[in-house]
């Protein structure tokens, strides 16, 4: 078993901590305040106080055989670069704007071995896709679309927001880079509205953001881009009052803050077109359960299956900083089952190794 300090501890990180302790790991959590729903347990170890602080003297806290960051945006990416700094072994959930393929370098240098972006999407869709290029000769079309939403909408925003409110408002602002023609474009966030049937939810809408990420660069395709999923009538909201100059991002925190009595689900669909005529459709759905809520879920048995396999396999990857569709077949097939067996449903083409 390993040693495994986790920075941040929200939804998706108390997930993660406690999912890590109960497989035996010995945890030390970085947090500026005491998470409220931290089981009970000796391998938890808590460590207030300013976490990217913590970040550049973990040892002082106990052993460190890997970390898993889970700050937020543009706070992770500098706790990930300090990280990377003292060589350490890296699992990084921040999401932030700026990707860490620009530490690749250094990471080599320092000896660090970081892999990112290991969530439900991205992550689990980069692994699926690019599964599907290595089975199919190469892509044609990819299309993603997910989301996390109450299962019932309201008369308000039908939505609360199952990790940072501050990076569901990046999402909705940052530019939406995707693979049109074979080529690069940029379009605006919210951009190719469209109306989708999500299988016993009915109608929802879903929009472009910039979820694509490393896949840009990583697996050439004609066509690829992910969609965003909400109720309908949430992002239309949103535009209105953004043109209006009405909307208040401290307003839209405490609106958006999740509830963890009201039912909720995620819900993805990965489709891919590859060279050789062959198509790959996935959908991957949860409602949460008493271990956390269904993003915590879906994005959390990603992130800590990353560690399990990292703990079982060595050279997973190697010095360097490297995204989810590097891992191999092998691994990819064991977090959908690990998936699987928790409870969420995975329907779809098996991974075949």
């Amino acid at each position: 078993m390993a040693n495994v300090h986790c920075l941040g501890c929200g939804l998706v990180g108390t997930f993660v901590v406690n999912r890590l302790a109960n497989l035996g790991h010995v945890i030390h959590v970085h947090e500026i305040s005491e998470p409220p729903r931290l089981d009970e347990c000796d391998s938890i170890h808590l460590h207030l106080g300013d976490a990217i602080e913590h970040s550049n003297h973990l040892e002082k806290y106990g052993e460190v055989d890997f970390v898993v960051n889970m700050l937020p945006g543009d706070l992770g990416h500098q706790a990930t670069m300090n990280l990377v700094d003292w060589g350490y072994r890296i699992i990084d959930l921040s999401f932030s704007e700026v990707t860490p393929d620009i530490l690749h370098e250094t990471a080599k240098e320092t000896g660090a071995r970081l892999l990112w972006d290991v969530g439900i999407a991205p992550g689990l869709s980069n692994m699926l896709i690019a599964y599907a290029a290595r089975k199919g000769e190469g892509i044609v079309s990819a299309e993603v679309r997910v989301g996390g939403n109450p299962s019932e909408p309201d008369s308000e925003w039908s939505y609360m927001a199952p990790f940072s409110p501050s990076d569901v408002i990046a999402e909705y602002t940052r530019p939406a880079r995707i693979i049109r023609d074979r080529m690069e474009s940029v379009l605006p966030a919210l951009s190719e509205r469209h109306r989708i049937d999500v299988e016993g939810k009915g109608e929802m809408e879903a929009f472009l953001t910039d979820g694509l990420r490393s896949l840009l660069d990583t697996i050439p395709a004609q066509d690829m881009a992910e969609y965003t999923v909400r109720w309908p009538g949430h992002i239309q909201r949103y535009i209105d009052e953004k043109r209006s100059g009405k909307l208040d991002t401290e307003s839209l925190i405490l609106d958006w803050k999740f509830n963890i009595n009201r039912p909720e689900f995620t819900w993805m669909e990965v489709k891919v077109e590859c060279e050789n005529g062959e198509s790959f459709h996935w959908t991957i759905e949860d409602h949460g359960g008493t271990d956390g809520s269904s993003m915590a879920r879906t994005t959390g048995l990603v992130t800590s299956s990353c560690v399990t396999e990292w703990v079982n396999s060595e050279n997973i990857i190697e010095e360097g900083s490297y995204p989810p569709e590097i891992l191999s077949d092998i691994v990819i097939s064991s977090i959908v089952q690990t998936m699987k067996d928790s409870g969420v449903d995975i329907r779809g083409p098996d991974i075949q190794l």
